[in-house]
Order: C-alpha cells, then structure tokens, then sequence
C-alpha cells in the first residue's frame, strides 16, 4: 500500500518559462578564465547552499559587479518566469486529501527552490541536494526522505521526469519510480500527466 509520494520538482511539477542559464553561463566565465571544466562540476554546485556569488568563488572566477549583476538579473528573470503545471496543484490536493504523505526531491542549485516555497503547497518532507549533499540518483538523497517520511521504502512511490533519477534510482532502494513523460503516448511503464499518476496511485497503488 502506498503511503507518500515523492515528487521530482522541474519537468515535473513546474516549469521555467525563460530559461537565461545563469549557472551554466557562470561556468563558461570560468572557462574563459582558463578554469578546465570537470565531470563533477555540476554535482559540485548542486550540493552547496550558495548562490551565484558564492558558486563564482567555489570555482575561483572573478567577476566584476556588471558581470556579476548581469548574471544575477539573468536568474531573476528565469525564476520570475517559473509556474506550476496545470495539473500539478490538483494532484497534490487529491493525494494529500486522501490522506497521503507527500515529499520533493530534487537536484538544483539553491536560489531554484524559492520557486518550489512560494508556489506549491508545503510538503511533508524535503530533499534538496544542496541540503543534503548528494544528488540523485546517489541513494543517499532518497534514503533521507525514507527517514523524513517515516515509511518503509516499499510503500513510497516517486515520479519525475528523468528515467535515471526518478525511477531507476528509486527503485534500487525498493521505492516505486514511476516515469512522467509528459510529450509522450500513455502506457504501463510511464504517466503524460500527473492527474493520470494520482488517480493511479488513489485507484490501484494504495492497494498494492
């Protein structure tokens, strides 16, 4: 029987509207500055609490205020451009009005969770991988919401947008991934849409 849902955040329950890329900007800065890219640098920044200022001085680029300012109104604007998914705020009332517990999960950068407070419901539990330092789909992000939640893995169910992520990671540690494709044809094996996954989990999951 499924008691929470754990839900992926970006591509799944909201989306950017005008994506700038300021992070991704910041580390070609870097590289101009003769900063070698390395395979881990996005883990890096998405397992630190900082901001563009503090990511700038985690890979030692300098940059001057106009720069930095440019970078920073960049960010803004892609977070003011953030909304939910049609579907996302009815299937997280249907589910926690049923009685379900439900959590985030998500690997971002810091200032991308603000969105994540203002526009949806509270949570029962979170896991943000600048928290709690690792990304998915390393178990250590799900074992903290297994924990948080106060559940056996096996009556969990999780959804997300990336394959890896939100449902093979997952279902290694005995949660239920599920695959949100949401451009795709329906099937067994994935959801197009989150009222489709919530009427799932209400009408058969928590019978399992």
């Amino acid at each position: 029987m499924i008691e929470a849902v754990i839900f992926d955040v970006y591509g799944t329950l909201l989306q950017i509207g005008e994506r700038r890329r300021p992070f991704r900007n910041l580390l070609k800065q870097a590289r101009s500055q003769g900063r070698q890219p390395r395979a881990d640098d996005a883990r890096t920044l998405m397992t630190q609490n900082v901001g563009l200022a503090g990511a700038a001085n985690l890979f030692g680029t300098q940059l001057g205020n106009v720069e930095l300012a440019t970078l920073e109104l960049d960010l803004y604007a892609e977070l003011a451009s953030v909304r939910p998914y049609d579907d996302a705020l009815r299937a997280l009332e249907s589910l926690k009005r049923a009685g379900l517990k439900v959590a985030l999960c998500s690997n971002l950068a810091t200032p991308y969770a603000i969105p994540a407070m203002l526009l949806l419901p509270e949570f029962d539990a979170y896991a943000w991988s600048f928290e709690v330092g690792a990304i998915k789909p390393e178990p250590a992000i799900y074992d903290h919401l297994v924990k948080r939640l106060d559940c056996k893995a096996s009556s969990i169910a999780m959804i997300g947008d990336t394959l890896e992520a939100d449902v093979l990671g997952p279902d290694r540690l005995g949660i239920h991934g599920f695959h949100l494709q949401r451009d795709a044809i329906s099937s067994p094996e994935r959801f197009v849409s989150l009222s489709e996954f919530a009427d799932y989990i209400l009408g058969h999951g928590r019978s399992r």
